[in-house]
């Protein structure tokens, strides 16, 4: 073999691939992140949540302190403000038909985050914003016709012809879910860049707590709000691209006769979720075969010899996966961080969680191979194995 063809040059010698990564495998070329301007931190909370809810039920806020503190969250970013309770009081009143504000203050708010994150990314990136060719969007937090991916498009001056793709309403494995489809779309189109961005906020599921509805405890206890932004691509530029990742091998999975585990449902009042309890034990009775399954691929055997970034849909997920899997407990920090720092914040926690493993990898090194995992409605696993180019 020529050491041309070694190095990933054409015959010309007028495309060369970066050093590390193999020809023809998606590669994660830049990440970004964006967020509400107004921080939450968990300590003020409770007070503040019961205030604008109008809610003086001691037997509640016993509960949300609870929830609290058994979340691990320290800080979140949120789009709600005061200036939004003044102008919608409806928001804080329960049983109020208040879809319609929800979705104009989520519509406008999502794109402004989602494009501010993609901002950030291409400026790590470094090329032209007319060298994107194709668009992952996802979110589950704004519902309109065109949607979001075209809003995104045209206020970053992408090409008109750009290829679209939206992926809405699916919750906590949605960004994962991107990762493999910009995957296949980089990987099938030689050349192609990938905008894969996700944009989330709470505004949909914000209300008056209800104990009937226990959940929106939950959600008000662990949820947060923001963007993240990553560009995926095949055969990086050498000296003009920098990869931090390879996307290996991807696989989706769902557990038949689970999907009523995690139920969303749109109303006049916004949406509410459902959760049942026994979801953190669904996920520890087949993670361990989901991840061989990815791990086969790589001939890996030891959990331990991988890094790991999970999706911190909450601790009890995390301390069931470490448990299961007899991971060191240095294995899932930065996913544990990530939570502390933003909370769940749906698809977009995935990207906070794989910003702190670039940082640990180039400043400690460490594993070559890793694998990166959410889960969420269905219930659905994502997961792909990757492999570190640091």
């Amino acid at each position: 073999m020529a050491e041309s063809d070694v190095n990933g040059e054409n015959q010309n010698g007028s495309q060369s691939y970066h050093h590390g990564s193999r020809r023809g495998k998606a590669t994660v070329l830049a990440l970004g992140k964006a967020f509400p301007r107004q921080v939450l931190l968990q300590e003020a909370l409770v007070e503040g949540y019961l205030r604008d809810t109008k809610c003086d039920d001691p037997v509640m806020k016993e509960k949300l302190e609870r929830l609290c503190k058994n979340t691990t969250v320290k800080r979140r970013f949120t789009v709600m403000s005061k200036e939004i309770l003044e102008k919608y009081p409806e928001l804080a009143t329960e049983g109020s038909p208040t879809i319609k504000q929800r979705l104009d203050i989520a519509n406008a708010a999502v794109l402004e985050m989602a494009v501010e994150a993609s901002r950030a990314c291409m400026a790590e990136w470094k090329r032209a914003a007319g060298d994107i060719t194709h668009i992952v969007y996802v979110s589950s937090s704004e519902i309109r016709l065109p949607g979001g991916d075209l809003y995104l498009a045209d206020q970053l001056g992408l090409r008109s012809n750009v290829g679209r793709v939206m992926l809405y309403f699916l919750g906590c494995y949605g960004g994962v879910a991107g990762l493999r489809v910009a995957k296949d779309i980089a990987e099938n189109n030689p050349g192609s860049r990938v905008l894969l961005t996700t944009s989330e906020t709470t505004i949909l599921g914000f209300r008056p707590p209800n104990m009937a509805r226990p959940y929106d405890l939950v959600g008000a206890a662990l949820f947060g709000d923001g963007a993240a932004a990553v560009v995926i691509g095949a055969d990086p530029v050498e000296g003009t691209e920098t990869p931090f990742m390879e996307l290996d091998y991807a696989v989706q999975q769902f557990l038949p006769g689970t999907h009523n585990i995690i139920d969303g449902r749109i109303s006049e009042e916004g949406i509410s979720f459902k959760l049942g309890r026994d979801l953190p034990q669904m996920i520890e009775g087949h993670i361990e075969g989901f991840c061989r399954m990815l791990m086969a691929n790589a001939g890996l055997q030891d959990f331990n010899e991988l890094f790991w970034a999970v999706h911190p849909g909450g601790p009890a997920i995390l301390n069931r996966l470490e448990s299961s899997l007899g991971l060191r407990p240095e294995k899932l920090q930065c996913s544990r961080r990530a939570l502390m720092d933003y909370g769940n914040a749906s698809s977009n926690t995935v990207f906070y969680v794989m910003d702190y493993m670039r940082e640990e990898l180039r400043r400690e090194g460490g594993e070559e191979w890793g694998l990166v995992l959410a889960f969420g409605p269905g219930i659905t696993f994502e997961g792909i194995l990757v492999r570190s180019l640091k």
